[in-house]
């Protein structure tokens, strides 16, 4: 049961791989035995986390790449290969955030996100699929903000909202090569990009009762969720989303004020 599933061995690319989720997806992916290769623009960090999986007994290495430049994603693309050889899986995970409403953005701030969120999604799952066995695996994170709409953050929302359409796309195109494309789409998870919010007194327990888990998530919780989406024991989940939240959209009518039940 120690391969169940059945990842040991395979080659698996993770982008934003030097922090948050995408460290944790790589940590995690060594753990099962996977070999990893850790993309990020940040190569500094990667290599470090790369440097702890191999001392631990695993193969990892990290390769450098900004998801929004194509001739990166190409170079980077290429190095994986020519290291690790095949590469089984993909997990599209690199994405950031510049805030602001939609009357005030800022079309070089719009671009900016759609670039690494949406465009670079594209970019590396082509830059990967081409040479991708039949059964491969594209993950791709996207957000629960896909679903609903969070103001005052730019183009993000409209970024995850169409990671969703663009894997459904995928999955579909690329039928011929057998290659499965899915989203993940994470909620109130903590990492150290959202650790200020934590910080304020009441913030964390305020979070944690919008959901039915009555917690906040972890990385480990998105982690756990990807590596099942690029097992072969997913071989039926494709084109589709999975919300990794807790349960939090359950809660809406909870959320409504009822006298003499919940106010």
């Amino acid at each position: 049961m120690n391969n169940w599933l059945e990842l040991k061995g395979r080659v698996c690319a993770v982008t934003g791989a030097a922090s948050g989720i995408g460290a944790q997806i790589a940590q995690s992916l060594a753990d099962v035995g996977a070999h990893v290769a850790l993309l990020d623009r940040d190569v500094d960090n990667a290599r470090t986390l790369a440097a702890q999986l191999c001392e631990a007994g695993c193969q990892a290495e990290a390769f450098a790449c900004d998801v929004s430049l194509e001739a990166s994603i190409v170079q980077a693309a290429q190095a994986v290969q020519q290291r690790f050889g095949t590469v089984w899986g993909v997990v599209n995970n690199a994405g950031f955030l510049r805030s602001a409403s939609l009357k005030d953005v800022t079309l070089a701030d719009w671009n900016a996100v759609l670039a690494v969120n949406l465009t670079g999604y594209l970019l590396v799952a082509r830059a990967f699929a081409q040479h991708m066995p039949e059964g491969g695996s594209l993950v791709n994170v996207a957000s629960i903000a896909a679903h609903f709409p969070q103001t005052h953050s730019g183009a993000y929302s409209a970024s995850k909202a169409g990671v969703l359409q663009m894997s459904r796309q995928m999955a579909v195109e690329w039928r011929d090569q057998s290659i499965r494309s899915n989203v993940i789409c994470p909620g109130l998870i903590r990492t150290a990009l959202s650790a200020a919010f934590y910080a304020v007194p009441g913030v964390e327990a305020k979070r944690a009762a919008m959901t039915a888990s009555q917690r906040v998530g972890e990385p480990a919780d998105i982690a756990h969720t990807a590596l099942f989406l690029l097992s072969p024991r997913s071989a039926y989940v494709n084109a589709t989303d999975i919300e990794v939240d807790g349960g939090m959209p359950a809660m809406l009518m909870d959320m409504v004020p009822r006298p003499g039940y919940n106010c």
